[in-house]
């Protein structure tokens, strides 16, 4: 747009919008978005037919349009909700063009659109770099949010530099992560270990009014939540960069007790022996009720007497210890010896197939 230009583009009825080739097309057939900018009627007239203005001048208007543009989108905001809310329509927007024309017999097309995701990225990178203490991060890469979203942000600088090339070989893909990070699409990631972890955001849900239910003892599991607009959605629980992200805002990384991945084994191997179990507490998935029996699951290196006595159990429940690297070793003799006092059962894990068995 020329800056000097007063006319209203957009009207009641539709926009008086006209783009213009800063080199002429018939010179270059270059329809690229480096290539274009955007006129009135007047101005494109002016500078194509009258020359009132240099290719020079035109290229400053884009450079002006392009700095306010950035500022505008260099918002800094309050909550990772709010920059979740300004970054999807821009990657969802990206994610459609990229479906739809990034094939061979779409070659022409893609080379017109792939301008839009030039400026959408730059948009992102904006809001983003804007933005990062809003993203979850981790000393260690492979724990960190605010990693994917450098890659992302690498991703973006590569894609713009090597846009002109023929190859357009890249080295930084787009990382999919970002797209479960904002919860575009979901991952089929790793647990993240801390069963307390999820019990702290079942009860921050709780509060907030948008708990439904959550589903373990399967391949995904998930909590269902219900969102203001009152529709539910699944969180599943590998889907590892959003589930870190809502720890993250809602203050729910707790300390590893019991891991959640061999917590969700043995209640799958409870659903594949046909069997249902009820928890106890919803605040509280370490402890299940199956076919009337009570089973604590607990994850000690080696379940001791003083362990034991610190669990308090009610009589005749069953304790699982999951850990069950060290063999017979994961439960000590006295607490074998103590357990029989206080009327509960002990189990290993290469037990508790029987066990299940037993009560079926």
């Amino acid at each position: 747009m020329n800056p000097e230009c007063k006319i209203e583009l957009f009207k009641e009825n539709g926009d008086i919008i006209e783009k213009a080739h800063i080199i002429p097309y018939s010179d270059t057939k270059d329809n690229s978005f480096e290539n274009l900018i955007i006129l009135c009627p007047n101005c494109h007239t002016n500078f194509d037919k009258n020359s009132a203005f240099s290719v020079d001048d035109v290229k400053k208007w884009k450079e002006i349009r392009k700095a306010e543009l950035e500022s505008f989108f260099s918002k800094k905001y309050d909550s990772f909700e709010d920059l979740k809310n300004a970054v999807v329509p821009l990657l969802l927007d990206n994610k459609s063009i990229f479906e739809n024309y990034y094939h061979e017999d779409t070659k022409d097309l893609w080379d017109i659109f792939e301008g839009k995701i030039l400026s959408n990225n730059r948009i992102l990178r904006n809001i983003l770099k804007q933005n990062l203490k809003l993203i979850q991060n981790h000393s260690y890469e492979n724990y960190s949010n605010l990693a994917i979203v450098q890659k992302f942000l690498l991703h973006i600088d590569e894609f713009e530099a090597t846009r002109v090339n023929e190859e357009k070989i890249r080295r930084v893909l787009f990382p999919e992560e970002i797209n479960s990070l904002f919860g575009i699409e979901p991952l089929d990631g790793h647990f993240l270990p801390s069963v307390e972890s999820i019990e702290s955001l079942i009860e921050v849900l709780q509060n907030n009014g948008q708990f439904e239910t959550i589903v373990l003892g399967i391949d995904r599991p998930y909590i269902q939540i219900k969102k203001k607009d009152c529709i539910s959605e699944r969180i599943y629980l590998n889907d590892t960069p959003r589930l870190r992200q809502i720890y993250y805002d809602n203050n729910c990384f707790r300390k590893v007790n019991v891991r959640f991945e061999s917590l969700n084994y043995a209640l799958k191997v409870i659903k594949s022996r046909g069997l249902e179990f009820e928890f106890v507490d919803i605040n509280n998935l370490k402890e299940v009720i199956v076919n009337g029996v009570k089973i604590v699951f607990v994850y000690e290196y080696c379940l001791s007497k003083v362990k034991l006595l610190q669990f308090s159990p009610e009589e005749s429940c069953v304790i699982l210890n999951l850990h069950n690297w060290n063999g017979e070793s994961c439960i000590s003799t006295e607490a074998y010896e103590l357990a029989k006092e206080m009327k509960v059962k002990l189990l290993r894990m290469d037990e508790f197939y029987g066990f299940i068995n037993s009560i079926k």
